[in-house]
């Protein structure tokens, strides 16, 4: 039987619907899983989205050809039927089923098993192959409960708001960023955010989410008119001049990456907190077990050791080149979002 999805120099491919799946190269027809740069490209003809990716990509690419479709609705492209299914990342991720003559693969784009309350939770897909991510493909990346996370980030920001210091914490503007405002305590202090965070909130917020009252840091804004505030910045503003209005405060890092010893050095954090978008070494191994497949497929991330594991479990796994990024510890291209 012929592979169901192919793997190009442009993107994954599928024969038999003439579409690619997040590709990085000018397409005809793409079809994407969520509304990260590195999987929702410029330059694409047509556009197929979830309803609730479509915003934000309007709001990254501009004017664009953009279909969109539910959850779990069925279409039929060509001799292939396509349907998109949560994967818990970044509100409206999806993983993309597709089936041609009783095969079928799924591309999980980016993913992570444990509900945080914003995104839709992940839901396994039954398939014959299965092409995951594994960012964090290794034993040691295991994130903190959500509830043991809310309570670490608020006792860090009161207690810098009590010595009289700014809270500056480094997240991603799409995804991590509204994650923890769900979490953060509001009656500690103000919440101000990086212009990318807040024209993201603004997205999400048009889309019905329910987030806490921020704000936008402008050019008159500082630590003398907003004390003990909490700062949300992106990656790339931590330890600028940007930063620096803030007078004296504490930063700290919001990655799976915290995980490892000496990242937090290498971001000039004071704390790190240890919580990702994408799935934990644990949440690897089970959504992919959840599907069924028999073929694993990893794109991005540990791949090597992630694959010899695979392979050791009774997997067929392979490695495939892409030009995803996961999360990047010295990942700045967010900031522009």
């Amino acid at each position: 039987m012929a592979d169901v999805l192919t793997f190009t120099d442009r993107g994954i491919y599928c024969p038999a619907g003439d579409f690619y799946i997040d590709p990085w190269k000018p397409v005809d027809r793409a079809l994407i899983t969520h509304g990260h740069s590195d999987h929702a490209r410029y330059g694409m003809g047509r556009y197929l989205a979830t309803a609730g990716t479509a915003p934000v990509m309007r709001h990254r690419l501009g004017e664009i050809t953009l279909e969109t479709v539910e959850y779990g609705t069925e279409t039929k492209i060509g001799d292939a039927r396509v349907s998109f299914h949560p994967a818990g990342h970044v509100p409206g991720s999806a993983q993309i089923r597709v089936a041609v003559k009783g095969e079928v693969w799924v591309v999980s784009g980016d993913y992570k098993t444990v509900a945080d309350g914003l995104s839709e939770p992940f839901e396994p897909v039954k398939c014959h192959a299965f092409i995951t991510e594994c960012t964090f493909g290794l034993p040691i990346f295991k994130w903190t409960p959500q509830d043991i996370l809310t309570r670490q980030i608020n006792d860090w920001w009161a207690a810098n708001a009590a010595a009289g210091r700014t809270s500056i914490l480094g997240a991603y503007a799409l995804g991590k960023a509204q994650r923890l405002l769900t979490t953060v305590d509001p009656d500690i202090g103000p919440i101000l955010t990086h212009g990318a965070i807040e024209n993201t909130n603004a997205v999400l917020r048009g889309q019905g989410f329910n987030l806490p009252e921020t704000t936008l840091v402008t050019p008159d804004i500082n630590h003398k008119t907003h004390p003990g505030a909490l700062v949300l910045a992106t990656p790339g503003a931590l330890g600028t001049t940007w930063a620096r209005r803030f007078g004296p405060s504490s930063t700290a890092f919001a990655s799976g990456w915290m995980a490892l010893r000496g990242v937090r050095r290498r971001r000039a954090a004071d704390r790190g907190f240890i919580v990702s978008d994408h799935a934990d070494w644990e949440g690897l191994n089970d959504a992919i077990k959840a599907t069924g497949a028999t073929k694993v497929f990893a794109t991005h991330g540990y791949t090597s050791a992630f694959q010899k594991w695979l392979t050791s479990r009774g997997y067929d796994a392979h490695i495939v080149s892409t030009e995803y990024q996961g999360e990047g510890f010295d990942q700045t291209e967010e900031a522009e979002a």
